[in-house]
């Protein structure tokens, strides 16, 4: 059993918990961007009516909201408030009665075996402590209940995307530990040997497509309401940020199709049935 705790998110985690609540609201148009993918992950949890189904990192409740519609009785738990606060206001528009609570994907505030089924879409994977936040992800489901985790693979543009933004972010401080690749969670083998511990587990592969008018629209969008790309932006004074803007074009404008930009991305969903007591 997880004791509720005075502080929800972990100390060392506050500061990634205000990068990614600086998003608002905006953050929901990077998950319709991509929100095939979500489809996806939500079909292989198969929620069904009365299912107790917890969303691990459920940002602005995309996620969530699909799986509520289907009739399962959703909890969606994340650090960053103002991606919460969002949530709230999008179900609520829809008459969906899902539970929001502030909460670290590390630490979770909930007992052993509370739900019937756990997803998390493009969220957990950002853990830094990825031994705890899968113990916690197996943990408050029960056995025999479902467990499904979309991320994007070693080698999706996820990555590509990470590294052009790379040379304007603010180098480490000396000393600090390497934390670990979120994209493991995107990698079979890691899968298999971490996750299928305790899960029957079932991989499958697919792209998901971003599609926007222009490349500016994208730098817009990922600008205001993406989390890291915000952050950086952010931190930069006027010239680094025009040197940023047009280095983040440039790397748009690869995907460019004759109706505008179509960015791929490859990510994987991981399924299976909870094994272990």
């Amino acid at each position: 059993m997880q004791e509720l705790q005075e502080h929800p998110v972990l100390e060392k985690n506050e500061k990634a918990a205000a990068m990614w609540s600086g998003g608002g609201a905006d953050y929901d148009r990077i998950s319709l961007g991509i929100s095939s993918a979500l489809d996806h992950a939500v079909a292989r949890l198969a929620p069904a009516e009365g299912m107790k189904v917890l969303d691990i990192a459920t940002g602005t409740g995309f996620t969530a909201r699909l799986a509520a519609r289907r009739g399962a009785r959703v909890t969606g738990v994340d650090i960053a408030e103002g991606l919460l606060e969002a949530a709230r206001g999008k179900a609520k528009a829809e008459g969906l009665q899902i539970d929001w609570q502030l909460g670290d994907a590390e630490r979770l505030p909930f007992d052993d075996n509370s739900f019937d089924g756990a997803i998390s879409t493009f969220g957990i994977m950002f853990a830094t402590d990825q031994e705890a936040a899968l113990s916690e992800l197996v943990r408050v489901v029960r056995p025999g209940g479902r467990i499904v985790v979309a991320a994007w693979t070693p080698d999706s543009n996820a990555v590509a995307l990470r590294k052009a933004v790379a040379p304007f972010m603010s180098a480490p401080p000396a000393g600090a530990p390497t934390p670990p690749s979120p994209f493991n969670w995107g990698d079979p083998d890691w899968l298999r040997t971490s996750l299928g511990q305790h899960v029957s587990l079932g991989i499958e592969d697919a792209d998901t497509v971003h599609r926007l008018p222009d490349a500016q629209t994208v730098w817009e969008e990922y600008s205001r309401g993406f989390g890291p790309v915000r952050a950086v932006a952010q931190s930069l004074d006027e010239t680094r940020l025009a040197e940023m803007r047009s280095a983040f074009l440039e790397w748009v404008e690869q995907f460019r199709t004759d109706l505008g930009i179509a960015m791929p991305f490859r990510y994987v969903v991981s399924a299976g049935i909870k094994t272990s007591s």
